[in-house]
């Protein structure tokens, strides 16, 4: 297994904070309620479906919603920070011999220029990004048949519900985080292939997998 494709919100990049504030700076625009301190527990243990569905964002609103939110994000990359070891742990993959790429609803732009910031640039293979808030599966099989990848030799990282859903659409392995988006118990709960609780735990598992190591 010697390629690793990467969410990036939540996953790589500690945006959860930023993205919070300008979902709730477009919440009268949108037309829903705006979240509470105290609603954020509530909402890491739902679904992007059922918050959506809660929220009551017409499917016609929502990619309007998500670009007003890429391009207010683009303002605000500058400040956000790698989640707190996963710098480290990319860059020890690196060395390591594998492939790196990132899938995003993200913009692309946003991303690069994260990466350029922090250094990272030079480490990924390709970026990968879609505006749909569902379509990840899409974009991973458009990057798998663009670079040529098996997907027994890829395995996922990501932080949310969706992420699982998705790559179980393409038949790859799903490694779940649990310091971004969605909580600990939420994941668990759609049943990852893995369940890492710091970005180190990665290093971890990937020796396991490559010795054919049962978890």
């Amino acid at each position: 297994m010697k390629v690793i494709i990467f969410d990036f919100d939540g996953t790589i990049a500690d945006s959860f904070a930023a993205v919070l504030r300008i979902t709730n700076q477009l919440a009268a625009e949108f037309g829903y309620a705006p979240a509470r301190p105290e609603d954020v527990p509530r909402l890491k243990n739902l679904s992007s479906r059922e918050i959506v569905k809660q929220s009551k964002v017409s499917s016609f609103k929502l990619p309007f919603l998500l670009q007003r939110l890429r391009d207010e994000l683009n303002r605000e990359m500058h400040q956000v920070q790698p989640i707190a070891g996963m710098k480290t742990t990319l860059l020890k993959l690196k060395q390591q011999g594998y492939r790196l790429g990132i899938v995003t609803s993200n913009s692309r732009e946003n991303v690069i220029a994260f990466l350029k910031a922090q250094d990272l640039d030079s480490i990924f293979d390709f970026v990968g990004s879609g505006l749909a808030l569902f379509g990840k599966g899409r974009v991973i099989q458009r990057l798998l048949r663009r670079h040529h990848l098996n997907p027994e030799d890829v395995i996922y990282v990501g932080d949310e519900t969706r992420d699982i859903e998705a790559a179980r659409k393409i038949g790859i392995k799903v490694i779940s985080v649990s310091w971004g988006y969605n909580s600990s118990q939420a994941l668990a709960a759609e049943h990852p292939d893995f369940l890492i609780h710091r970005p180190e735990e990665l290093l971890q598992v990937l020796e396991r997998e490559e010795l054919g190591v049962k978890s």
